[in-house]
């Protein structure tokens, strides 16, 4: 995450909730790698499900201090909407 991210944060969480255009949620850790703040366990799973390619363009809103909104671009711009669908049990977010 760019520092000017997550300099807003009082503490930054040990995990986030990513909510999807659809409404669907996933959970995933945050871990410090050379003082910076990166998204660990779930993303990448979160990221074949969703199938993120190269070239795509992923953005986050912050909602809540631990819910992030998750919009996904292909190459064109376009805004991709994927379906709650094969998530993995164990990153599936409870709302």
């Amino acid at each position: 995450m760019p520092l000017d991210f997550t300099k807003h944060f009082v503490a930054v969480p040990t995990e986030f909730k990513l909510r999807n255009n659809t409404g669907c949620s996933w959970k995933v850790t945050v871990k410090l790698i050379n003082g910076r703040v990166t998204l660990d366990q779930g993303w990448a799973t979160y990221a074949a499900v969703h199938q993120i390619k190269i070239h795509y363009m992923v953005t986050f809103k912050l909602l809540t201090p631990d819910t992030l909104k998750v919009i996904i671009f292909d190459e064109d711009g376009t805004e991709v909407v994927n379906k709650c669908g094969k998530h993995d049990k164990t990153f599936t977010a409870k709302e």
